[in-house]
This record gives structure tokens, C-alpha cells and sequence, in this order.
């Protein structure tokens, strides 16, 4: 009995020990996963949920340090009471996960071994026989030193073990175990090869067959069976290949923009898996931090679980720079232990990572495509121009009535009974941001993207482009674009636009109009081109990618067929739009 006691006393003591350790290497991801415990689903003790934390540090302390007791034989009663108690207590968890099948890892190594329930309960029945032993033979557990050192070396892996789980929450994790580590690339792991395995499920079909319900066995192909169907059931035979990341994906109103993202170099991404309880001195570090990276050249985004209205308020309320786009709240709990904390990917690769408390210590080169005279306070200033702007416009194109007044509300302008109502504000805020516009313009000159940035720096260009003033700013929207701080695409939109409002023939087919809106068969046309023959090739020369005839389909529809109508047929085909007849007086 007594090498019975020795054998188990070094068995479970290191066990203990490295399963602490990983443990409280991470006390964050050992809180989530009590946490998942404790849910309504599970053992439906949500009350504790709150708590989950600090149980988690207690637990995964108290796991270690009677690790440590077990071998230098420290107060040996207290001990085995302890662990017998503790892996009761484990037994009893792994046993309901994996009976029930209400979680699918118990955490029991963290991230750095994944045990299927059934797993950890086996293991934790062997675990329990060890440790039945040692309570058995509890006399022959004797101290290694005297009882000074003893209590001395007890002390001191308490203290140790308390200040190690409070470097980690202060910091990050000392080893980083999951799929979002530094080195890792996120796109890699999130693939599944060709060649993987794949899961094998059993379907039992139920069909009714002469009145009588008969199943049908088939591996997923459905059976040829004279019956009515009345239900199938699925049964996993064999898991299938998983890919080290499942549930990360990034979006935005446009959808999912996952690939999008990441394939993008120098990204700094923030990430608040949720936005109402991210640490306040946190959040206020990110303005700073952020700025800088803008500075800089990097392309920064935030992530985060929560809804546009605390995206806004946060956004508004630290006069952060950048949007926040949203993710599986889960999921970015596992890419950052810390909310917030940041991440510096290259092309999917995760470069750095840091805890709010360690923003200071991301290391920031400055790119080729730095911008270290932006001007912030202007970049917002311009892009609230520029969301009125385009906002007044989507209201007017927006089907129903439900649909303007949503965008009115989320624009802060006032709900309107009629549509005409809407006209009025689109003309008074486009006549409000002209006035803001030029005064910007006097002070500044124009603000291009050495000074607020991409794509606020077209801010203006679109001002100016819906209004009445394109002859006297035209000079300078040129210059902007000779000296890179505007699209030349931009300078000749603008350019035909000039032309067909003083009745000329335009460039590069970038202006369309309907004629005859008033009759029953209007027709939508291009503008007049001038050299409709090269005008692709001017597309190109300027920066468009698509043809004027793919560009008339988007402008629209599949269905219309380019034609290059003189200004004289124009007149011809809308004799009564006086403001065509005005623009074409001279031609005849």
C-alpha cells in the first residue's frame, strides 16, 4: 500500500499541477467555459455566471497549490480531503457534459488539450481511483521537509500561483494555445483541405407504408420507398475533419467581408467581443493607440458583438477614427483575452497581440503610405458632411415610406408625411453642406488624403458635385487630383458633369439623363460623348474599370443598349423638358 500511495501522491500531484497551470496560464478561458456551465442550459445556474471569474482563479489556484501540497506533503488530512472533494466535483461535470451532451470540451487543459467529454470523464475516473488511494492511505503521505520549509514552500507557491493569475489577466495568457496566436495565419485555419476526412453520419428515415411506420437506414442519400415521409434522424457515426477555427467571420451591412479583411496587409484590428462591458480605461486608450496606427499608414477596424447603437455611442463618445464591424461574440473572446485588446495582422497573419494595459508596447512602423499631417478633428467633420450627404439621397431612392423614414431617424432629420418633404431637406442639406464646405475650403484648402485620409478626402468632391458651383471649383478639384489627393476618375465625372450642365458634349461617358419623363415611354440615354469612340480608352486613361456600355447597365439595367446620341437628338426627343430645351437653345 505504501509504493501504492507514493506511485499516486507523484501521479496525481503532477497532474495537478500541469492541469492547473495551463489553467491559470488562461483563468479567462477557464471562466468562459464555467460560465457555459453554469447557463440556463446547462445547470441552469445563471446567478453564478457573474461570479464565474473569480471562482475560475480560485479553482485553478487551489488545483495547483494542492498539487504542490500532495508533494512536499503538506498538512497531508486537509490534502486528500481536498482532492477527493475536487475530483468529485470534476467527475460529476464531465459525466453531465458528456451524458447529456450539454458541452463539448470540459477546459479541463484549456486550449492546450482538447478532450472530448467522454475523455475527460474517463480520465477523471482514473484520476478518482488515484486519488481514492491516497485518501485510503493517507498516514503513509509523509512531509519531504521539516515543518518550516514545508509551510515556507506552501506559502510560496500560493503567493506565486495568486501573482501569476494576475499577471495574465493584467496581460495576456504567457503561452497562447489557440488558433489566433501570434504566427498563426487566420485564414490557413480556417480552411479544410481537399484531401481531409469527412463525417460519416447514419440517417434513419421514417415512412409511412400502408399505414404502418417503417425506417429506413441509408448513409444520407435519400430512400426509394413506396411511402409517405414522415421524419428522418441523424446519427454521427464518425466526426469529420475541423478546422482549427470554425466560427470567425467579420461583417458589415454589406455582409460577410471575412476574406476581404484579412487578405489585408498592415491591418490593426481592435476587437471588444462586447462594447457595453469593455474596461472604460481600456476603450479610452484606443483613441491615442489607434490614431497613431492611422498616422502611420495601418488600415485599422474594430470588432465587436454588440449592435450599431452602442457602435455609434462608443464611437462617439472616444472620437474613435475608425468602424466597428461585427463578429461572433464567442469567437472573439478565443482571438483576445482582453476587451479590448488589439491584434496587428498581415495578410491573415497574426503579427502582434496585446491587452489594453499593453497598447503603449505595440511595436508601429511607419509605412510607405503614412500620413502623419492627418488632421482628425477635420476627417470628422467631413465625414458627418458626407453621411448627410449620401443619406438625404438613399431616402429619396428607398422604396417605402418605412424605409425613408428609418434612414431620416437615423440620420437625426425630421420624419416628413410626404415624400416631397424629403425633396425639400435633400435641397436644404446639400445648400447646409455647400456652406460648410467652402468655409472648410477657405481655411484649408482642399482636403485631400494626405490631410483626412481615403475616402473622406472625396468628401468635398461630392459637395461640390451636387451643387450649383462645379465652374468655380473645377481648377481646383484638378489640382487636388495632379497632386494624388483625389481620383482622377473623380476630376472627370465632375468634368462631364460641367459639360452637360452648360450644354456640351461630354469626355468619358460618365453622365446619363432620362428623356420624356413625363411620357409613357421615357428613355434613359448617356449624355452625348464627344469622341464616342475612344471614350474607353479615356476610361481607362483616368481610372475607370468598366466600359461606357457596362456602365449604362449598371446605371440602368441589363436590358439597355448603348447609343451615342448627338445634343441635337436630345433636343428632338425631349421638346418638352425645359430644362434640356434651355441647356440646347444654340443647337439646331
Amino acid at each position: 500500500m505504501k509504493y501504492l500511495v507514493h506511485i499516486s501522491r507523484l501521479l496525481v500531484g503532477v497532474l495537478f499541477i500541469i492541469s492547473g497551470l495551463i489553467k491559470l496560464n488562461d483563468p479567462l478561458g477557464f471562466s468562459y467555459k464555467l460560465q457555459e456551465y453554469f447557463s440556463t442550459e446547462v445547470l441552469n445556474m445563471p446567478f453564478l455566471e457573474p461570479y464565474a471569474l473569480a471562482i475560475s482563479v480560485f479553482v485553478v489556484v487551489f488545483e495547483v497549490v494542492l498539487g504542490v501540497f500532495l508533494l512536499i506533503g503538506y498538512k497531508p488530512k486537509f490534502t486528500a480531503w481536498s482532492l477527493l472533494l475536487m475530483i468529485v466535483f470534476f467527475t460529476f461535470l464531465t459525466f453531465y457534459s458528456a451524458y447529456f451532451d450539454k458541452v463539448k470540451d470540459c477546459g479541463c487543459f484549456g486550449d492546450a488539450l482538447k478532450l472530448t467529454p467522454w475523455e475527460s470523464f474517463t480520465k477523471d475516473i482514473i484520476l478518482l481511483f488515484f486519488v481514492l488511494i491516497l485518501f485510503i492511505g493517507v498516514k503513509h503521505i509523509k512531509p519531504l521537509f521539516s515543518k518550516l520549509p514545508t509551510t515556507v514552500f506552501a506559502l510560496l507557491s500560493f503567493i506565486l500561483c495568486l501573482w501569476f493569475g494576475y499577471h495574465v489577466l493584467m496581460h495576456l495568457p504567457s503561452k497562447d494555445f489557440r488558433a489566433y496566436k501570434i504566427g498563426d495565419n487566420i485564414l490557413e485555419n480556417m480552411k479544410i483541405p481537399d484531401d481531409a476526412p469527412k463525417a460519416i453520419q447514419e440517417f434513419t428515415w421514417t415512412f409511412n407504408v400502408n399505414g404502418e411506420e417503417k425506417e429506413f437506414v441509408t448513409n444520407g442519400s435519400y430512400p426509394q420507398v413506396e411511402g409517405d415521409y414522415v421524419g428522418v434522424k441523424t446519427k454521427l457515426i464518425k466526426e469529420g475533419y475541423e478546422p482549427p477555427i470554425l466560427d470567425f467571420s467579420i461583417e458589415n451591412e454589406n455582409g460577410d467581408v471575412t476574406e476581404e479583411i484579412l487578405q489585408t496587409e498592415n491591418l490593426i484590428m481592435i476587437v471588444s467581443y462586447n462594447l457595453d462591458t469593455a474596461e472604460k480605461e481600456g476603450l479610452a486608450k484606443i483613441k491615442a493607440f489607434s490614431d497613431e496606427a492611422i498616422k502611420k499608414g495601418y488600415t485599422v477596424i474594430g470588432m465587436t458583438s454588440s449592435g450599431d447603437e452602442a457602435k455609434q455611442r462608443i464611437k462617439n463618445e472616444y472620437k474613435l477614427n475608425f468602424d466597428f464591424y461585427l463578429c461572433d461574440e464567442k469567437a472573439l473572446k478565443t482571438v483576445v483575452r482582453s476587451n479590448p485588446g488589439a491584434l496587428e495582422i498581415d495578410a491573415g497573419t497574426v503579427k502582434q497581440k496585446k491587452h489594453w494595459n499593453d497598447f503603449e508596447e505595440l511595436i508601429l512602423e511607419e509605412l510607405p503610405n503614412a500620413k502623419p499631417n492627418l488632421d482628425f478633428d477635420l476627417k470628422a467633420e467631413l465625414d458627418e458632411i458626407y453621411k448627410l450627404d449620401q443619406g438625404v439621397r438613399e431616402i429619396y431612392f428607398a422604396q417605402t415610406k418605412e424605409d425613408k423614414d428609418a434612414i431620416a431617424e437615423s440620420l437625426n432629420l425630421p420624419i416628413q408625411e410626404e415624400a416631397l418633404g424629403y425633396m425639400k431637406i435633400w435641397n436644404e442639406v446639400d445648400s447646409i453642406n455647400l456652406v460648410k464646405v467652402e468655409k472648410i475650403i477657405k481655411e484649408h484648402g482642399y482636403p485631400g488624403k494626405s490631410k483626412v485620409g481615403e475616402p473622406t478626402n472625396e468628401t468635398v468632391w461630392y459637395v461640390i458635385q451636387h451643387s450649383p458651383k462645379i465652374a468655380e471649383y473645377l481648377p481646383m478639384i484638378k489640382e487636388a487630383a495632379a497632386n494624388g489627393d483625389l481620383g482622377k476618375n473623380l476630376v472627370a465625372m465632375m468634368e462631364d458633369r460641367y459639360l452637360m450642365q452648360t450644354g456640351k458634349e461630354q469626355i468619358y461617358g460618365t453622365q446619363g439623363t432620362t428623356l420624356g419623363r413625363d411620357a409613357n415611354n421615357p428613355i434613359n440615354i448617356i449624355w452625348p460623348i464627344k469622341n464616342s469612340k475612344d471614350v474607353n480608352k479615356l476610361r481607362v486613361e483616368v481610372g475607370f474599370n468598366e466600359t461606357v456600355e457596362s456602365y449604362g447597365k449598371r446605371l440602368y439595367g441589363d436590358d439597355f443598349v448603348f447609343k451615342n446620341y448627338t445634343l441635337k437628338e436630345v433636343k428632338l426627343l425631349d421638346k418638352d423638358n425645359t430644362w434640356i430645351q434651355g441647356l440646347l437653345k444654340d443647337i439646331n
